[in-house]
């Protein structure tokens, strides 16, 4: 007599499907003392007692939308000439920033985010200033003020005459 690979089922056995911790049954068997009659299939999980229920699907590629953010921030007065080159360090490093106002005491810096949902884009918005506190060397102010808004509220608020004029011209800008 041959012996097989092991866990390999001998000629003519038909393979079987574990469901739950002993209960089998065959493919294309009905599963038997469950509420619901229940074929087994690709996927499916198997419940307490031999229940089968469908396997989640696997998630779809989350798309990602586009969102306005509009971040202030304000604190000690510091020199107009740095912040104005601290921000266009900024936007060098990160061309996505629309524009930026400043004044000696506060900036608002205005983009566009590409993120999953507004809590994603809020959160990229809020690390913003402070991960590029030392790289750009800007003033060491805090956040006070956030704005994300998704594009189609964008669009109508400018439509609608209201909310944050176009971002143009492009660049830095003092107030």
């Amino acid at each position: 007599m041959r012996r097989g690979r092991r866990g390999a089922l001998p000629r003519g056995t038909a393979e079987r499907t574990l469901t739950s911790v002993g209960t089998s049954i065959q493919p294309g068997e009905e599963t038997a003392g469950t509420e619901h009659d229940e074929r087994a299939q690709p996927g499916d999980h198997a419940q307490p007692g031999g229940r089968l229920t469908e396997a989640p699907l696997p998630r779809e590629r989350e798309v990602s939308r586009l969102w306005h953010v509009t971040l202030s921030v304000s604190g000690k007065e510091a020199p107009l000439k740095e912040v104005r080159r601290a921000l266009e360090q900024l936007a060098h490093d990160h061309p996505f920033l629309l524009t930026s106002r400043y004044a000696n005491d506060h900036a608002e810096i205005r983009y566009w985010e590409e993120a999953r949902d507004l809590h994603d884009a809020a959160a990229v918005a809020l690390r913003l200033w402070g991960e590029h506190r030392s790289s750009a060397k800007l003033p060491p102010w805090e956040i006070v003020g956030l704005e994300v808004i998704d594009r189609e509220t964008y669009h109508q608020r400018i439509a609608e005459g209201y909310g944050p004029p176009p971002a143009s011209p492009v660049g830095v800008h003092p107030y």
